[in-house]
C-alpha cells in the first residue's frame, strides 16, 4: 500500500507508512511533544494516540493546553474509577461513565451499598492503578459477537443492541476491565495525576425513573495537583455558601413535607428581601416602556392545544383538572396569556411595539430527583415579558432587552457575564419552525444588537429552541460559578398559532414578530444565587434587616425604641433587639445574621442623641449622631451601593 500523507497544523506534511501511530508522529516531531500528548484529532475526530492511522489525514496533537484533553482526561479517569471498583467489588455491574464539566461520575448496579469508607478504598486502588502504568487498549467487536459474550450483562447488552454499529470499540484497562465505549482515552494510566473522588448518589438507568435505581460515584480530575486543589476549595466554599444552609441559618425561606417538595415558603425575612427584587423590576418595567399586566394561574386546556403545550409539553406540566364542563390546567408559562392580551384587540403599527411584562407564577412538573431548593422548583414566578413588534423596530427591542438584562446585572454586583447566541440549522434537518426569512430576521437582530452593545458572544449553531433563535445571558458569580441568567428568545410559532396581526402602513394585515424576554429567570432562582453570590451578607439595600439596635442595658430600652421608630419612620428595615442579654452575645448574634449595621445604644448615646455604629464587616465606626447615620443609610440605599 501507497504512503500516507499526515498534513500538520503548521501546513507541514509528512509521508509514513499505514499504520503508523498519531504517538509516532508526535515522537519524530519532538519527544517533548510526545511526552505531553494526551489525544490525537484526525480529519476533527478525537483519536487515541495508539490508534494506527489508515488514511491521509490532517492532524493534531492535542496536549494539557487544548480544552478537549481534559474532557478525554476525565472520560479515562473514569474508566480508572471502574476498574478499581471492579477489583475491589467484582460482583458490580457496570452502567456508563463519562466526563462532565467539572469532572466525571460512572453508574454501577450493586447490590450493597457504597459508602464513604469505599470511597476512600476505591481511590487508593485508583492511585495503585495509575502507577501501573496501564496502557487503555482499544479492541474493536462484532455487534453479534459482543450482544452474545454479554447476554447476562443487561446494562451492557442494552447499550450494544442501542447504539453500537455492526462492528463496536470497547477499552480493557488492567485485568477485569472491559467496557464498551466509544473512546478516545489517553495512552495509559501514568497520564492521570490528579484527581479525587467526592460523592455517592442514587440514579435512575438513563435517567428514566422507570428504570432501576443505580449507584453513582461522583468524582473530578484535573491535570495537575494545584488545579485539583483549587477545584476542591472553591467546592468547600460553595458547601459553605449552599443557599439551602443559608436560607435556614438566615430565616429565609423553607420548604414544608406537608405541603410538597419543590414549593417554596419565603418567610418574612425572605419576603423583604423578595419585594426589593420584584419592585425593582416593576419600577424597570414602567420606565422602560412596559405595560404591566396580571393574568390567572390556571385556563382551559384549549388555551394550552391552540399553543402547543398540550401535546409537546404535557410531561411538564400538572394534572388536568374538570372544572364545569371543560378541563383545566395550571400555567407552566405566561406567554399564551400575553399573546391573548394583545389579541384582544386590531393593533396598528402606529401602536407598536407592545411591551407586556409581568411578575407571573408558574407550575411545572419536575421530577423529585432534580428539585433543588430555590434553584429547581415546581412553582416559581418569572420575570416574564413579551415584546410584539415590526421587523423595522425589532433590532432595537433586542438591544434595549440586552441593555436591561446587563443594567440588571450590574445593579445586583455581578460584573462578569458570558453570552450565547443559539442560531439554526439554515432548514437542514427540518426540525425547527418558521421562515427562513424569519429566521434571517431574527439571528440578523440578535447579532446586530450585540455588537452595537460590544457584547462578547459565543455562537452556537444548531443550538436554538424549535421555534426560534436565541441570546442566553449567564452570569459569574463571587467564586467563578457560571449561572444562566436572562433569556431573549425569538418565537415564530406562537404568533401564527393564534393567528396574531397588525395593520400596516400599507393598510394589510401583518404577523408581528415576538420576542420572549426573561431576566432573573425566576424569583426564587435569581434569590438563590444571590444567597451564594454574596453568602448570605447581602449588600445593604437588599438585606432582609438593614440595621438591628442594642440597647446594653434595660435603662436604655426607652431611646432604642425611639431609634427603632425613627429607621422605621425613614422606610429602612430594622429590628431592636432589647433582650437583658450581655451586649456581646447580641453582637454575635447580629453578625451570625449577617446584618450590615449594629446600632449600640449606652449612656453616652442616649444623652448625646447618637448611635455607637458596628459594620458587620468592619467592625466599630465609632458614634455618630442618629440623623447622620440615617443620611449615610440613605446614601447608600438609594444608590443601591454594593459599599458598605
Amino acid at each position: 500500500m501507497s504512503s500516507l500523507i499526515i498534513t500538520l497544523p503548521d501546513g507541514s506534511q509528512q509521508s509514513v507508512a499505514p499504520g503508523t501511530r498519531p504517538l509516532d508522529i508526535a515522537q519524530s516531531i519532538s519527544p517533548r511533544l510526545a511526552g505531553a500528548a494526551l489525544v490525537a484529532r484526525v480529519n476533527g475526530e478525537l483519536y487515541d494516540l495508539t490508534r494506527p492511522l489508515e488514511t491521509d489525514a490532517k492532524l493534531e496533537i492535542l496536549t494539557a493546553k487544548n480544552p478537549e484533553a481534559l474532557q478525554v482526561y476525565r472520560h479515562s479517569t473514569a474508566h480508572l474509577l471502574a476498574a478499581a471498583v471492579l477489583e475491589l467489588y467484582p460482583e458490580t455491574q457496570l452502567g456508563i461513565g463519562p466526563p462532565t464539566d467539572t469532572g466525571f461520575y460512572y453508574d454501577f448496579q450493586r447490590d450493597a451499598k457504597f459508602t464513604p469508607d469505599d470511597l476512600e478504598r476505591i481511590e487508593a486502588r485508583m492511585r495503585e492503578l495509575a502507577a501501573q502504568n496501564l496502557p487503555f487498549d482499544r479492541q474493536l467487536t462484532p455487534k453479534a459477537e459482543g450482544l452474545e459474550k454479554y447476554k447476562d450483562d443487561w446494562m451492557k447488552h442494552e447499550l450494544i443492541e442501542e447504539r453500537a454499529g455492526d462492528v463496536f470499540s470497547e477499552y480493557t484497562l488492567g485485568p477485569k476491565f472491559i467496557d464498551f465505549c466509544r473512546g478516545p482515552h489517553v495512552p495509559s494510566t501514568d497520564k492521570l495525576k490528579a484527581f479525587k473522588l467526592l460523592s455517592i448518589a442514587g440514579a435512575y438507568w438513563k435517567g428514566n425513573e422507570k428504570n432501576p435505581q443505580l449507584q453513582r460515584i461522583y468524582g473530578t480530575a484535573f491535570f495537575t495537583k494545584q488545579e485539583l486543589d483549587d477545584y476542591l476549595n472553591r467546592l468547600e466554599e460553595a458547601k459553605r455558601r449552599d443557599h439551602r444552609k443559608l436560607g435556614q441559618e438566615l430565616d429565609l425561606f423553607s420548604i414544608q413535607d406537608l405541603a410538597g417538595p419543590g414549593l417554596i415558603f419565603f418567610h418574612p425575612k425572605g419576603g423583604a428581601v423578595r419585594k426589593v427584587i420584584e419592585d425593582w423590576m416593576r419600577e424597570q418595567y414602567i420606565k422602560r416602556g412596559y405595560s404591566l399586566v396580571y393574568t390567572p394561574h390556571i385556563a382551559r386546556s384549549d388555551l394550552w392545544k391552540t399553543s402547543g403545550h398540550y401535546n409537546f409539553y404535557s410531561e411538564n406540566m400538572f394534572a388536568r383538572m374538570p372544572v364545569d364542563d371543560a378541563e383545566y390546567q395550571l400555567k407552566p408559562m405566561n406567554c399564551p396569556f400575553h399573546i391573548l392580551i394583545y389579541r384582544d384587540k386590531m393593533r396598528s403599527y402606529r401602536t407598536l411595539p407592545v411591551r407586556l411584562g409581568e411578575l407571573g407564577t408558574v407550575y411545572r412538573y419536575e421530577r423529585s430527583g432534580v428539585l433543588h431548593g430555590l434553584l429547581r422548583v415546581r412553582g416559581f414566578t418569572q420575570d416574564d415579558a413579551h415584546i410584539f413588534c415590526t421587523p423595522e423596530q425589532i433590532e432595537n427591542e433586542v438591544v434595549n432587552c440586552l441593555q436591561f438584562a446587563i443594567d440588571t446585572l450590574n445593579t445586583f454586583g455581578f460584573t462578569e457575564y458570558e453570552a450565547e447566541l443559539s442560531t439554526w440549522d439554515n432548514g437542514v434537518s427540518g426540525k425547527y419552525d418558521g421562515t427562513a426569512d424569519q429566521w434571517a430576521i431574527g439571528e440578523k437582530a440578535l447579532h446586530n444588537a450585540t455588537q452595537r452593545l460590544g457584547m462578547k458572544v459565543k455562537v452556537s449553531p444548531d443550538e436554538a429552541a424549535f421555534y426560534g433563535p436565541k441570546i442566553d445571558v449567564k452570569l459569574v458569580d463571587a467564586i467563578g460559578r457560571h449561572w444562566q441568567l436572562s433569556t431573549v428568545q425569538f418565537d415564530f410559532t406562537l404568533p401564527r398559532r393564534f393567528g396574531l396581526e397588525y395593520i400596516a402602513e400599507d393598510g394589510k394585515s401583518h404577523q408581528p414578530l415576538m420576542v420572549h424576554r426573561a431576566l432573573y429567570g425566576s424569583v426564587e432562582r435569581f434569590f438563590g444565587i444571590l444567597i451564594e453570590h454574596y453568602a448570605g451578607a447581602f449588600p445593604v439595600w437588599l438585606a432582609p434587616v438593614q440595621a438591628v439596635v442594642l440597647p446594653i442595658t434595660d435603662r436604655h430600652a426607652a431611646y432604642a425604641k425611639e431609634v427603632k421608630q425613627k429607621l422605621d419612620a425613614a422606610g429602612f428595615r430594622s429590628e431592636l433587639d432589647d433582650r437583658s442579654e450581655k451586649i456581646n452575645l447580641k453582637i454575635r448574634e447580629a453578625q451570625l445574621m449577617k446584618i450590615p449595621y449594629m446600632l449600640v445604644l449606652g449612656d453616652r448615646e442616649a444623652e448625646a442623641g447618637q448611635v455607637s455604629v458596628r459594620n458587620r464587616k468592619h467592625g466599630d465606626q465609632g458614634a455618630v449622631s442618629l440623623d447622620a447615620f440615617i443620611s449615610q443609610l440613605t446614601a447608600l440605599v438609594s444608590e443601591r451601593s454594593l459599599q458598605e
